[in-house]
């Protein structure tokens, strides 16, 4: 039994109910719209093990039952407020019911896509950025100030080449910097940004699902081609291969950072360099599935619903990185 927790309104968490639904695999959706008006959640440590469990609108499932977990964390905005709640109390319930789930999730033993714990390098652009770094994979020349005079010296030595985003995990639009951008640069005294060069290129969107990866290439004229009906450009995408040592050191730094499934950006220059931009750890794959043609729910779904988790080996590498990692950042 497949466990999915996210809100049926967020496009990735539907989109994958509805192929397992196709692969005729058992499912039951904690739907984090509603979550938690309606849910009852109980478990205890026995024997070294969670037990439970979870019971929804309609269904009840033990812990002990769960083969697997996919998380998709579902926006505050997007959730209902349950009845005789306050909107002053509405944030406290929702982030202690959160984080009772979520410590939950961290306690399984069975395969979860992915605990909040492997994610949150992705809270912090300039500790991913190191650990990217540490792994072995390029990343473009960056640089993350307060100073307006740091910043424009910047651009000025990558020849006005420059993309600037957020810092942190919330998602931001990545914009090419221009001299018009010279008047606000006084508004980085108030909050620190991230500038980096401007690689050129096709970009990559790899997904590693446990030691398996499957590349998309992104061809859009587009800085930030998410958001390219925006702009103007087309996107097309199209499955690609990847040379041995990119491949494998996609798969090492999801393994490294403890994350079963991942969303690994990249940058593919036309002298044939890769540069890495981020690894996402709630990716939304939906959006390459279906415009690359690639079986990445397939291989989630397949990961999750085994009775028993048949890639020991990997998981108890995943596992141990996890622990390192922890001592790492003490």
């Amino acid at each position: 039994m497949i466990l999915v927790c996210g809100a049926i309104t967020d496009p990735a968490t539907r989109y994958f109910c509805e192929c397992l639904r196709n692969y005729s695999s058992s499912y039951r959706l904690l739907d984090q719209t509603i979550y938690p008006a309606g849910f009852q959640v109980s478990w205890r440590w026995r024997g070294g093990c969670v037990a439970g469990y979870i019971i929804g609108p309609d269904w009840r499932v033990s812990l002990e039952e769960l083969t697997g977990v996919y998380v998709r964390y579902s926006p505050k905005a997007e959730r209902m407020r349950p009845q005789n709640v306050g909107a002053e109390l509405a944030a406290a319930l929702y982030a202690e019911c959160d984080a009772g789930l979520s410590s939950l999730l961290e306690c399984l033993t069975c395969p979860v896509a992915n605990r909040r714990s492997a994610a949150m390098s992705n809270w912090s652009k300039p500790f991913q950025t190191m650990q990217i770094r540490r792994l072995g994979l390029d990343v473009p020349p960056t640089l993350i100030t307060t100073d307006p005079a740091q910043a424009r010296q910047f651009y000025e030595e990558c020849n006005g080449a420059v993309i600037f985003k957020s810092i942190s995990g919330v998602r931001s639009i990545v914009r090419r910097m221009t001299v018009k951008d010279f008047a606000r640069l006084p508004l980085l005294r108030n909050s620190p940004c991230q500038f980096q060069a401007f690689i050129p290129g096709d970009n990559i969107r790899v997904h590693t699902v446990c030691d398996k990866w499957f590349a998309t290439r992104i061809r859009s004229a587009a800085v930030d081609y998410r958001y390219a009906d925006d702009e103007g450009p087309s996107v097309r995408m199209e499955p690609t291969s990847l040379p041995p040592d990119i491949a494998n050191a996609c798969v090492q730094a999801a393994e490294e950072f403890g994350l079963l499934f991942s969303g690994i950006d990249l940058k593919e220059t036309p002298d044939g360099d890769y540069y890495c931009l981020e690894v996402n750890g709630f990716p939304a794959f939906d959006y390459y599935e279906q415009g690359g043609g690639q079986p990445i729910s397939a291989a989630l779904a397949d990961l999750l619903s085994r009775s028993c988790f048949d890639n020991i080996e990997y998981f108890s590498r995943i596992d141990k990185n996890k622990k390192k990692s922890e001592i790492r950042n003490l």
